[in-house]
């Protein structure tokens, strides 16, 4: 892709590429980038000299991070380089911009722990021949919605991603879609079960009927759930928990398969709800038995992200 007139000449494809992956996930660190963008090189030295030109130009701006007792660069895009990748016009406009109070903020490690997220599934993709790339999921969508519980009130759910993944067997290829949400242990396990209540919420919501004139007077035109105005079909829920042993994970995982159980509101939700860790996504992939349903059967099944309510390519 080539950028517009003010990009600097030899502005390598590997740096216009690692320029799109900083604009839709804002932060990424020169780890993430290796495996998004460079996977195919065994070192990190040619993506580091695309990543210093594009510094270098003005477009992307570093900063350091200690991990495991080394120092870790992560790399944002500056106003200059967003602008770039928007006059290209490839991708969704994105008004969030990056700076470097935010970069060393609090949610840092959450950033991080999406774009891992999301990288697990394009590893994945890749070895098992499927299609799903380092743009293939989007942060924080909004989408709006009223809950019976709270009249009134317009409600935003906020994924902290949406995943688009083409699964692969044979001729039959299946477009999965999922909402993300990464949980580091920093919220208590009732917020993270409350998140549940959104999504059910959002499944159920259709915009209120229009009133329309006809030959026999006024009548009501029907409405679908507003969810179908942009998905085939319903996503699954995905929550993925890190920042803790996987021993405290696994409790953490009970706990919330125990609130789930014991709420009523919960009780006849077509919500396809899955919970994993990090560290199980990234070791054996999604379709492997990793996802546990937070509602229904405990035993894991690697069928769950492939059921029923799949829509094909």
């Amino acid at each position: 892709m080539p950028y517009p007139q003010s990009a600097p000449t030899g502005l390598g494809q590997v740096a216009q590429q690692a320029a799109q992956v900083l604009y839709q996930h804002r932060l990424v660190s020169t780890r993430q980038l290796h495996r998004l963008v460079t996977p195919h090189h065994t070192r990190t030295e040619y993506l580091r000299r695309q990543l210093h030109t594009l510094r270098g130009a003005g477009f992307a701006e570093v900063v350091g991070r200690r991990s495991t007792g080394q120092t870790e660069l992560l790399w944002w895009l500056t106003e200059k380089g967003a602008q770039a990748v928007e006059a290209v016009g490839l991708l969704q406009q994105r008004p969030y911009r990056m700076s470097p109070e935010a970069a060393l903020g609090p949610l840092q490690e959450h950033t991080l722990a999406v774009v891992d997220t999301g990288a697990a599934f394009v590893e994945h993709a890749r070895s098992l021949g499927h299609e799903c790339g380092p743009l293939d999921w989007s942060p924080e969508i909004a989408h709006y919605y009223r809950d019976e519980a709270r009249p009134g009130e317009e409600l935003c759910l906020v994924p902290d991603a949406v995943l688009n993944y083409v699964h692969t067997q044979g001729k039959q290829r299946t477009l999965l879609t999922f909402f993300v949400e990464v949980d580091r242990t920093q919220m208590t396990i009732a917020r993270l079960a409350q998140k549940l209540h959104a999504y059910a919420a959002y499944h159920e919501y259709a915009p209120q009927p229009q009133t329309a004139k006809g030959p026999r007077g006024p009548r009501r035109q029907a409405t679908m759930p507003a969810w179908r105005y942009r998905y085939p079909a319903f996503p699954r829920l995905l929550l993925v928990l890190t920042g803790a042993s996987e021993e405290r994970l696994a409790r953490r995982i009970a706990d919330l398969r125990s609130l789930g159980a014991s709420d009523p509101a919960l009780a006849n939700t077509p919500l396809r709800a899955g919970v994993t860790t990090l560290n199980q996504l990234r070791t054996h992939g999604p379709f492997e038995p990793v996802f546990t349903p937070v509602l229904g059967p405990s035993e894991p099944v690697d069928a769950w992200l492939r059921g029923p309510i799949a829509a094909a390519a």
